[in-house]
């Protein structure tokens, strides 16, 4: 089939922002469709419509669109680099891309430029992926939607009057917006599941170590994880085998595998091993109950199609917060310390907020929160994983807040901090939060799905299913098209 037959005439624009990375590489591979094409489509978007988003802080519109022709040719030539050969995706601003600036979203490295590419961007690069270009974040991944840093937070494409989360809020918005499939971020306490949960695409913070964060600016060095956002599991999964593996330049990656997911995508449940509690979010009056109906009818459905459905106890969510709250804290203070000293005034005021209680963090403060990390990572372990594969539980506990409720100060007065991520980030565990819809006000719920160390097959395994029921992946938010422009290359 020749680009002149089936191209545009079979594949209008509007198909194309909705094409599926699988799909997508089957069509041009069968030079139905083009990367330039693609490319060209997704840059249209984002310039129609990211003026009222802010997802992006840089697009790479030119360096794009070179790297989309290079990938026809090569598909072209036969040159099959996997499956994000030719596929558009973005990177959170604190990945280092080779010539490009990674400015964190704070004045302190907003003109950085980087030397070389981060293992991720390197994985993607030599994958033959489309970088477009630098996605929104919270400062430094740590601090929260303020309007004291040199770009304007991002904003929930469901309704821009609330924050899409964060710290990888821009990634959750590109890719609810529908201009991106893919998009990459890290996620310390949260940073991928809260934005994927408050914008309804799939998140998932892969096992510790399982992809390499060389080349990403750190914020807690033993909590830090790397990975996709994705329109569906699929999705998520193809971007996730893009980077995962072994890294010589990050020890943390020593163990690290390079899955085979794909194939094992078919929705089949039957004899899986699910396990789930309701003690941390059930009976708490901040979760709304259409997130706990959701979580029961997913338990429902996967006992349908012959999963094996079992309630176990979990140690309390308060030893995890604690937890990884003293070790984020100790850690983070550390890596900003020479900033923190040096230049204090140049962060956000939310951003020195959350760092500075850091420095009161004493040695043996952080020696037993290290010591109850490693009890609670046995007793999930021991307790739930080693006999069921996947853990169901809340993701978060409500929808995406209203910007109206951050004022300058952190934490702002009476915002709960409403998500439930914390608890495999510092255990380790891969973890997805996983959409289930929407609740009465129109912004997405969804649920999380957590399984054994590099047992994220299992997450995808459950996920396609849970998926198919109930994902609502043919309803995507009404995008606005307001006057302020983003910035370019």
């Amino acid at each position: 089939m020749s680009e002149t037959d089936s191209g545009p005439d079979a594949i209008g624009p509007d198909t194309l922002a909705e094409l599926s990375v699988a799909r997508a590489g089957a069509l041009l591979r069968a030079r139905a469709i083009t990367s330039t094409q693609l490319v060209e489509h997704a840059l249209g978007l984002i310039e129609a419509h990211d003026r009222a988003l802010h997802s992006f802080v840089l697009v790479t519109r030119e360096q794009a669109l070179r790297r989309a022709r290079q990938a026809d040719l090569e598909l072209r030539a036969g040159i099959d680099r996997g499956p994000l050969h030719g596929i558009p995706y973005a990177l959170k601003d604190i990945f280092a891309a080779e010539a490009l600036p990674t400015s964190n979203h704070s004045w302190l490295t907003l003109s950085e430029v980087a030397a070389r590419d981060s293992a991720v961007e390197a994985r993607l690069r030599a994958g033959g992926g489309v970088l477009l270009g630098k996605l929104a974040t919270y400062e430094f991944a740590l601090g929260g939607p303020s309007a004291d840093l040199p770009y304007p937070p991002a904003r929930n494409p469901w309704n821009t009057e609330h924050i899409p989360s964060g710290s990888s809020s821009g990634a959750g918005v590109a890719v609810a917006a529908g201009f991106l499939r893919v998009a990459f971020g890290s996620d310390t306490a949260g940073s991928l599941r809260g934005p994927a949960f408050h914008c309804g695409t799939v998140g998932l913070k892969p096992t510790y170590g399982s992809v390499s964060g060389h080349g990403a600016t750190p914020l807690s060095h033993t909590m830090d994880h790397f990975g996709p956002t994705g329109w569906t599991v699929a999705d998520t999964a193809a971007a996730f085998q893009a980077v995962a593996g072994p890294d010589p330049r990050d020890p943390r990656t020593r163990d690290a595998r390079v899955p085979d997911l794909l194939a094992g995508l078919t929705g089949d449940v039957r004899g899986l091993r699910v396990a789930y509690s309701t003690g941390w979010y059930a009976s708490d009056p901040a979760t709304l109950p259409e997130i706990t109906e959701g979580i029961e009818r997913a338990l429902v459905h996967l006992e349908r199609l012959g999963a094996i459905v079992e309630e176990c106890a979990l140690p309390p969510y308060e030893l995890f917060n604690a937890c990884g709250r003293i070790i984020l804290a100790a850690e983070g203070f550390a890596v900003h310390e020479e900033y923190l000293r040096d230049a204090p005034r140049e962060f956000g005021r939310f951003t020195y907020q959350k760092l500075m209680p850091g420095a009161g963090v004493g040695a043996s403060d952080l020696l037993r929160a290290l010591d109850v990390r490693r009890r609670l990572t046995e007793a999930l372990d021991r307790g739930v994983l080693a006999d069921h594969d996947v853990l169901v539980t809340a993701c978060g506990q409500t929808t995406a807040a209203r910007f109206d409720d951050f004022p300058v100060d952190w934490p702002p007065p009476g915002l709960a901090n409403d998500m439930q991520t914390i608890p495999f980030a510092v255990t380790g565990h891969p973890a997805m939060s996983l959409p289930l819809g929407f609740a009465g006000n129109g912004l997405p719920i969804g649920l999380q799905l957590v399984g054994r160390g590099f047992g994220e097959a299992s997450l995808f395994r459950a996920g396609t299913a849970l998926e198919a029921e109930f994902g609502r992946r043919d309803i995507r938010p009404a995008l606005p098209e307001p006057p302020v422009t983003i910035s370019q290359e």
